[in-house]
């Protein structure tokens, strides 16, 4: 029982969920008078039953879910009903085609808007796929672009182009489960490097041209913006655990250890005293008489450089692929949990030009200075803009109206949970 009495939803609070390999994040925020998001409370918790943030113990899962759910309704005083969730696994991806539908009577109806937006997305689902986001530019009136609102006008032809963001069904519906059964209903998708780009990167950066890279524990996410437009939503297999692992391997020590001489000494960054300091650790395999040994920091950037530049050359296939040109972004970000290595944004510089940081979450109200981290990023980025959706084009809008696309995602897992 919430010591206010009330449930989130009637309080007018944002909830939201970020449910990845390492960590499970729920952040609850008020709305103030302005309608901006003030910090309630917050749940975290090793994540358990989860990789690459696909669901592969559902009891585990669920319990560490309920734990952050409670967490952060204990520190908010109130009880969570519905949650917007960050989605980075099912292999999302973008998808851009253009719905067309022939006009019986030559004038377009509200009908035929409906019409041609569900043939869209129908086509955009097909596969085993789900719908995360999608938004449509202006529509095409007898192949004549830019028109903003064409009912009531003559033409024999209605077209628009859709830019969507997809998922494989199968792992959408399992943590929908997962989630339901913590009795919070599912509100909204939102894709994981979207909602981190929202609390990175201002509205003129991605108007600009931004390119968003989101490095998590068991995979890395970009995001492609061009005139303010999400243009590209690609996931890489490859995230901070496969730098630990690397370590873990080179020095014949535990992921733990790894891990530790990961984040205490960690660089990417040449130093002449690299090979004169001394770190030492734990080598495996000796319990009973553990034998300790020692290794320098330049040796330690000679095991973690390679995973990265590897990296880094997937996100590069991955915008070549998509006809994109590492030389037309404005900006590159790279937020997440792993992205704090020292010197990661100067190789990503030092590769491929340009301008790069690493992205801290702008604070919403009263959010304490700790949580202001890349490692906090994606959940920050669901509640950032004061409401529960984002809104299309600059900001990713996720209906939940039941007339609305996300709607109908809504009653399909309302209906099969």
């Amino acid at each position: 029982m919430s010591r206010l009495g009330r449930s989130a939803a009637k309080a007018g609070l944002i909830a939201a969920l970020d449910i990845g390999t390492a960590k499970i994040a729920c952040l609850v925020a008020a709305l103030d008078a302005e309608g901006r998001p003030v910090f309630a409370g917050i749940g975290h918790q090793r994540s358990r039953g989860l990789k690459s943030g696909v669901v592969v113990d559902a009891e585990e899962a669920e319990r560490a879910v309920r734990a952050a759910i409670g967490q952060a309704e204990r520190m908010a005083g109130v009880s969570i009903e519905r949650a917007t969730l960050a989605l980075g696994c099912g292999r999302i991806r973008s998808a851009r085609f253009v719905a067309r539908a022939t006009l019986d009577t030559g004038i377009v109806r509200p009908d035929d808007l409906d019409r041609v937006l569900a043939g869209g997305e129908a086509y955009l689902q097909r596969d085993g796929r789900t719908l995360v986001h999608v938004d449509h530019s202006d529509w095409q009136l007898d192949q004549t672009a830019g028109v903003r609102n064409p009912v009531g006008m003559a033409a024999r032809q209605l077209a628009v182009e859709l830019g969507a963001v997809t998922a494989d069904e199968g792992p959408v519906r399992n943590l929908a489960a997962i989630i339901e059964r913590c009795h919070v209903t599912l509100g909204a998708l939102t894709a994981t490097p979207v909602a981190s780009a929202h609390a990175v990167t201002t509205l003129e950066e991605r108007q600009l041209g931004a390119l968003v890279i989101d490095i998590g524990a068991g995979m890395t996410c970009l995001a492609r913006f061009v005139d303010g437009r999400l243009e590209q939503v690609e996931a890489i297999p490859v995230g901070g655990n496969h730098v630990t692992s690397d370590l873990a391997k080179g020095l014949a020590t535990s992921q733990v250890e790894a891990e530790r001489i990961k984040t205490l000494y960690g660089t990417l960054v040449r130093a002449t005293s690299d090979d004169s300091e001394v770190i030492s650790y734990p080598v495996i395999g000796q319990e009973d008489e553990p034998t300790v040994a020692q290794t320098s920091r330049a040796r330690v950037r000679e095991l973690i450089a390679p995973r990265i530049e590897q990296l880094f050359d997937l996100v590069a296939e991955r915008l070549q692929a998509d006809h994109a040109e590492l030389t037309g972004v404005g900006c590159v970000v790279l937020t997440g949990g792993s992205s704090q290595l020292v010197g990661l944004d100067g190789l990503w510089m030092q590769r491929f030009g340009g301008s790069a940081r690493i992205g801290r979450p702008r604070p919403i109200g009263r959010l304490p200075a700790n949580l202001c981290s890349p490692a906090f990023a994606t959940v920050i980025g669901l509640v950032a803009t004061g409401r529960s959706d984002v809104a299309a084009g600059s900001e990713l809008r996720m209906r939940s109206d039941d007339t609305g696309r996300l709607g109908r995602v809504h009653r399909w897992l309302r209906d099969s949970f």
